[in-house]
Formats: structure tokens, C-alpha cells, sequence
């Protein structure tokens, strides 16, 4: 029952074919609710993902102690917020055998599975549901969205490693055994998901949004504003944040769309000022030259989004897919797999080093945005548990007997942070598990490999 002068939590601009979920304001009556005993806010479930391993002297702590003051060069970008963060080291990865030859199509089909593939039905997909469909199955009834699957790259490589689907090469979510979760690479749709009902589905128009689209996110977000002359002091500072934040994200994915359209017509051959029947397609993709920091940071603040106006509760973005990744902004054009076969080429390992630093950015960049929310008492970071890793230890090796995994966030106080635990005894699936159930998620059976919950990362 809502008091009057109070507003809904699913208040919604309607009669616009678009709707703008809101942040958790003041005025919604948390408070009341709070003292009442109530309300708490909800947990949400994160992953992102980076093939391929880490250069272990740049990666890991050498001391406990000195961990916050003085992190190690690949998670130096954490440091400002690595008192929100934990990191272990000691978790074990999936024993690969009977598929010693097929490491890059098991680094990111077990990374949430914690499950080999059936090696009966290798050219089919067949292996486990995932951590984040676990999770999708028990809370993403309560939000718009079940779960948000994102992927900087097309989910399209096409290798075949001990005979295995290649499907497995590019997907981590598996609604079910055999059914991959297909993860949306264009932001533009992820846009229209969270804001345009005509969008929100499997079928979403690909490429560019149409200029009603845009004109019906400003009157959304017109809308939007109109609600602030009800709101207090507090709330009216909230919801100009969080209006500035979809703005823009809106503008950037433009910028990117403008530029991409300009190269595309470039290649064509034709004038900028072009606007025939044959002027090409926009598809946001990431082309050589192209800055992927803007395009993951901008599939990040959505992620953030997504959370704040609690649309799913469930996410996961891979980062990059095993092979068919550079990244030219770092000042060389190498594919990320070339150079982590380096055999101790110092050349090669500060390459690796690089890029794992700059996937590691991207995910600061998420957890810093989360944790200047303000969300109830804390910040949304305060709610949240996000994981960052790999399904490799060392990429030259395809070791994973000490998998690279980051977390962040307090899990609604059910985490401890601002630690590193250079000792601790588990595998994926016991990581996995322990997270789900720091989430809220109840678990009736362990996830893959899982045969505990690891206690020591539990506030």
C-alpha cells in the first residue's frame, strides 16, 4: 500500500510505447521501511570475463598487509575502491582431461558451469547451466528482465578443438544443458532493452535506433523530469544524476554510431553528406582503430543502470572471447592469444601484462560508477557482488591451477572485502556456489565441481 504523496517503485511514464524504470529514491518510503524492518535492498549478481589468463607477477599480491596501499600493477585502477574488493588466490580450475587439447573452448564454457562438456556429445552443446542462469531462475522473476548478457565481440568463433561445439568457445550462460544464453553485443539494443518496450525482446532490431526511438527516450526522459518538482532535495540530486547517466550513455552510443557510419561511408566511397538508398547499414561493432575502452565502458554504465533501476538483478559480460582480439589503443596491434604464448618473451609478457590491466580498468570502471550510488544507507556497490576473472591462470601455460578471480561489492553485507587471501583451498564451482548463496540464491545442489562453500570470504 502506498501512502499518499508517496510514489511506486514501477512508476512509469505510460501512453509513450516507453517506459523509464526509476532509482531507489527517498520518496518511495525505504525509510519507513527500514524502521519497520521491512525493506533491504536486493542483492545483484555480476560477472565479467577476460580469456586467456594473466601475467602472474603483475597479477597477484605479494604481501596481505600491504595489499590496499600497495597493489600490484594489473589492479592498480581498483585501488581507489580495493577496500570494496577481495582477492584469493588458490581456486582451481575445471581438470580439463579428456580434453588436455582444447583449452580455450574450456576456459569460458566451464568459468560459470564449473562442468566439463559430455565427452559422449562433443559436437553438441551439452554441459550445465551456468551460475548466472541459477541465478536468473530464482530472482529474475521480480524484475523486467530475468538476467543481461553482454559480449564485446559476436559470439561467432569458429575453431574446432577436440572435436568440440564451437558454440563452447564463445558462451559462458546456459539457460539450460544444452541451450546457450545468446549475449547482446550492440548497445544501442541493450538501450532499447532497458527503455523501449518494443525492444525488450529476443527480437530486437539490430543496428542503430531509428530517430522516433531517440525522440521517444527525450520525451522519457522529459517525463522523468517533470516528476522532480514532487520530489525532495535529496531525490531531486539522485534523480538528476541518474538522468544525466542514461543522457549520457545515450550520446556516446550516437558518438559511436557516427563514427562507425562516417568509416563505413569512407570505405564506400562515398560523401559524408550521402543519404541515398545505399547508404551503409550502421552495426556497432569494434573495427581496428576503434577505442574498445569507450565501447565496454559504455556496455558497463548500462550494466550499472540495469542494477540501479533494479530491471535485472542477474548479469554477465564477457569481456572478450578466446582468440580474434587487439587492441590498438594500447599502442600495438597483436591478437591478445598470439602474445600470451610468449615463452618468456619480455616483449609478449608486457603486452599480456597491458591488456589485462586495461580489462581490469573496464572493470573499474564499473565498480567505481557503482559505488558513488548512493542506494538506502550504502551504495549500490554495497548490494551488489561482482566477479572478474578468467578461465586460465597463465595463458603460455594454460594453467588454472590458481584461476585470476576479482570480487567486488559488500553482497548486501554477506561479503568481506578489503582483503587478499593468498591461501585459500577451493575450486570454481566452490567460489560459485559460495557466491550464489551470498546472494540470497538458495542451493540445493553444488554448482559443478563445488563440494563447499568457502567460508572464508563470508563477512
Amino acid at each position: 500500500m502506498i501512502r499518499s504523496g508517496m510514489i511506486d517503485r514501477r512508476t512509469c511514464l505510460r501512453g509513450l510505447g516507453a517506459a523509464l524504470a526509476l532509482p531507489l529514491l527517498d520518496v518511495m518510503g525505504w525509510q519507513e521501511a527500514k524502521a519497520a524492518q521491512t525493506y533491504k535492498p536486493p542483492v545483484r549478481l555480476g560477472f565479467m570475463y577476460m580469456p586467456h589468463g594473466v601475467i602472474m607477477d603483475e597479477f597477484w599480491p605479494t604481501d596481505a598487509e600491504s595489499f590496499l596501499d600497495s597493489p600490484p600493477p594489473a589492479v592498480e585502477s581498483l585501488k581507489p575502491v580495493l577496500d570494496q574488493c577481495l582477492m584469493m588466490k588458490g581456486i582451481s580450475g575445471v581438470p580439463t582431461a579428456p580434453f588436455n587439447g582444447a583449452p580455450h573452448a574450456l576456459e569460458l564454457s566451464t568459468w560459470l558451469t564449473a562442468t566439463l562438456p559430455d565427452p559422449a556429445k562433443r559436437s553438441e552443446i551439452n554441459i550445465a547451466i551456468s551460475a548466472d542462469q541459477i541465478a536468473a531462475n530464482y530472482v529474475g522473476a521480480m524484475t523486467p528482465l530475468p538476467s543481461l548478457e553482454l559480449a564485446t565481440m559476436p559470439q561467432n568463433w569458429k575453431e574446432n578443438q577436440a572435436g568440440l561445439n564451437e558454440g563452447y568457445y564463445s558462451h559462458c550462460s546456459y539457460r539450460s544443458p544444452t541451450q546457450v544464453v545468446p549475449a547482446e553485443t550492440n548497445p544501442r539494443n541493450v538501450l532499447a532493452r532497458l527503455f523501449n518496450q518494443k525492444g525488450s525482446g529476443s527480437a530486437a532490431v539490430s543496428g542503430a535506433a531509428s530517430p522516433l526511438d531517440r525522440n521517444m527516450l527525450d520525451l522519457v526522459l522529459g517525463g522523468a523530469r517533470d516528476l522532480r518538482r514532487k520530489l525532495p532535495s535529496s531525490d531531486q540530486r539522485k534523480l538528476d544524476e541518474y538522468l544525466d547517466s542514461v543522457r549520457s550513455v545515450e550520446r556516446r552510443i550516437a558518438a559511436i554510431e557516427q563514427r562507425q557510419k562516417q568509416a563505413a561511408m569512407e570505405k564506400a566511397g562515398l560523401r559524408r553528406d550521402h543519404r541515398g538508398a545505399d547508404s551503409p547499414p550502421i552495426e556497432i561493432k569494434i573495427p581496428d582503430g576503434d577505442k574498445r575502452s569507450e565501447y565496454m565502458q559504455v556496455m558497463c554504465d548500462l550494466n550499472v543502470l540495469a542494477f540501479q533501476t533494479d530491471m535485472t538483478r542477474v548479469s554477465t559480460y564477457v569481456g572478450s572471447r578466446p582468440n580474434g582480439a587487439n587492441y590498438p589503443e594500447l599502442g600495438f596491434s597483436d591478437q591478445h592469444h598470439s602474445q600470451t604464448h610468449h615463452r618468456g618473451d619480455k616483449t609478449k609478457m608486457d603486452k599480456v601484462a597491458k591488456i589485462v590491466a586495461f580489462n581490469i580498468e573496464q572493470f573499474a570502471h564499473m565498480v567505481k560508477k557503482m559505488h558513488s550510488l548512493k542506494e538506502a544507507d550504502g551504495t549500490l556497490l554495497d548490494n551488489c557482488i561482482m566477479m572478474w576473472g578468467s578461465g586460465l591462470e597463465d595463458g603460455d601455460k594454460h594453467s588454472r591451477e590458481n584461476l585470476p578471480f576479482i570480487v567486488a561489492g559488500g553482497g548486501g553485507g554477506s561479503l568481506k572485502t578489503g582483503r587478499y587471501l593468498p591461501d585459500v583451498k577451493g575450486n570454481q564451482g566452490d567460489l560459485l556456489t559460495t557466491l550464489l548463496s551470498c546472494a540470497g540464491i538458495p542451493i540445493d545442489r553444488p554448482v559443478g565441481i563445488a563440494t563447499k562453500q568457502i567460508e572464508a570470504i563470508k563477512a
